[in-house]
């Protein structure tokens, strides 16, 4: 089975046959240029590996694997790094930033290895990753390496937000070994033993806003354009390559995808942590999992990254950020569109706000299960909103809630015991208020029930979300070496709106523990 895998696998021909490779090819941290790739192999652990999970729906979906391909040594050596099949071109790519808002130069994969790109069943074409692989010419002053605490919560949060609809990177593979590796983590002089990990993640396409701002920069125009058409052709089929607006069409897609992504962020309480223009996906799904978090209590200033310290990155400003980041690919795009086209890109950059805006509004529409148009429906929603906000509600527990509770439970304003977070909510003076003008808007709704109400919003609205406290107990006990919490909250957020014996057991549905307040996830990993 592994070797009809192998068979079927581009060694990353598609990136080293159209574009100039650096020419540089020994494994050291230098400055770059006029290239999109450097050639360079992993770096294996010294230590035993040793395999902490699989997702078996990436092997078996994406990667046409049977399952039982995790129990041979081949498999685990591929995964971790550890060898390289017959013929392969491992490459880092080289891409640049900014980085909370400030131009940071060249950037790239400094510890992430493109081993190759697989064509599946379905005519899928998936490229392949390692993360926490070893030293590229990338790394700057980072040794390479990933560690488990880091790689857990990527493992679980890439394939927790595939199963949410969100657009993200896929995780086939985890794996941890016993080399140390010393990390401070929260920036304050103390420095401890880890272990490394690796992760083997998969996208459609790994290139970023940055893999052309760095271009832009250095004045590479030809490599640049080369780059675009080569992501055009590659991942934009609607867009024609003898279209003269093809960057104009281009452009107008990421934007409105951007906006798109984002709004569906805000619709399950995520916050990336990072939003610099690096990690920012061309193709706008969801990368580079660092200090990301779901919100506990609605907070539009929550900031799950520690890092963070003028709270750029807050949950609140994501959709800012966004028109920032879009800002800097238009600024990079310019030198290839004449003056019309310019002027054309600043007007679809200006639309923006209004696509995000209308978007939020569809999706918190449908997560209060209000079906047509009515004018008021924005007032709803931020009414809602607000009460949240005041009262400190559970984010993901107030909307699961109102999918649960029966609308003459809410008329009785009668909040059973079990609707913890609505009981928090109506503390609030204006609840009653709230409440009047929801159901007089529901009743608007043509041709629907309360039992229809309540499937329909229970099918998005999650009951579980990998809420930090989560990860980080998964975490500690993967840290001893007991990977069973890794493995049950696969389990669990493989189906997060469906009510699970083993998560209601685990107390994920209920009150966050107060240690959990507590909690700080930094960008050091």
């Amino acid at each position: 089975m592994i070797n009809f895998f192998f068979s079927k696998f581009l060694v990353c021909f598609m990136f080293t046959d159209p574009f100039p490779i650096d020419v540089i090819q020994a494994n050291y941290v230098r400055n770059v240029r006029n290239c999109i790739f450097s050639i360079v192999y992993p770096t294996p652990f010294k230590s035993r590996v040793h395999l902490v999970a699989v997702s078996k729906e990436v092997l078996e979906n994406i990667l046409d694997l049977d399952i039982s391909v995790k129990g041979t040594s081949d498999f685990l050596q591929f995964v971790s790094g550890g060898k390289v099949m017959l013929g392969s071109v491992p490459l880092a790519h080289r891409y640049g930033g900014h980085q909370f808002g400030t131009w940071a130069g060249q950037l790239g994969d400094g510890r992430a290895h493109l081993i190759g790109v697989y064509t599946n069943r379905h005519g899928e074409r998936w490229e392949l990753q390692l993360k926490g692989s070893g030293k590229t010419p990338y790394s700057r002053n980072g040794d390479g390496r990933a560690v488990l605490r880091s790689s857990v919560r990527e493992f679980l949060c890439s394939e927790a937000m595939h199963y949410l609809g969100i657009p993200t990177s896929r995780a086939a593979s985890l794996v941890v070994s016993d080399d140390d590796v010393w990390r401070d983590q929260f920036y304050n002089g103390n420095i401890k033993k880890e272990r490394g990990a690796i992760v083997l993640r998969l996208a459609k396409s790994w290139f970023r806003i940055g893999s052309l701002e760095i271009l832009a920069h250095s004045g590479e125009l030809d490599l640049q354009r080369r780059l675009l058409d080569f992501i055009i052709q590659e991942h934009f089929p609607s867009i024609a390559m003898n279209d003269s607006n093809r960057y104009l069409e281009f452009f107008s897609t990421v934007v409105s995808e951007t906006a798109n992504l984002i709004a569906l962020w805000m619709s399950v309480g995520f916050a990336h942590g990072v939003c610099n223009t690096d990690n920012f996906s061309l193709l706008s799904i969801t990368i580079d999992y660092g200090p990301f978090g779901f919100m506990d209590s609605y907070d539009p200033n929550f900031v799950p990254n520690t890092s963070d310290d003028e709270r750029r990155y807050k949950i609140g400003n994501q959709a800012n950020v966004g028109l920032f980041n879009l800002s800097k690919l238009l600024q990079a795009l310019k030198p290839l569109l004449d003056p019309r086209q310019r002027q054309l890109a600043s007007q679809i950059l200006e639309g923006y706000g209004e696509r995000y805006y209308i978007r939020f509004t569809e999706l918190f529409k449908t997560k209060l299960g209000l079906l047509g148009e009515n004018e008021d429906d924005n007032y709803l929603i931020a009414f809602l909103l607000k009460l949240m906000e005041d009262t400190k509600a559970d984010f993901t527990m107030t909307f699961r809630q109102l999918s649960e509770i029966t609308e003459d439970q809410l008329k009785k304003l009668h909040i059973p015991e079990e609707f913890w977070a609505l009981q928090d909510l109506g503390k609030h003076k204006s609840f009653s208020e709230w409440v009047t003008m929801y159901l007089m808007r529901l009743n608007r709704n043509k041709g629907d029930s309360d039992t229809k109400r309540r499937t329909r919003m229970t099918t998005v609205n999650p009951r579980y979300v990998l809420r930090n406290w989560m990860a980080e107990s998964a975490v500690q006990k993967a840290n001893l070496n007991d990977f069973s919490e890794v493995h049950l909250l696969q389990q669990i957020l493989q189906h997060p709106f469906r009510r699970q014996q083993a998560a209601e057991k685990a107390g994920y549905s209920l009150r966050p523990p107060a240690w959990a307040k507590d909690l700080k996830v930094s960008c050091s990993s």
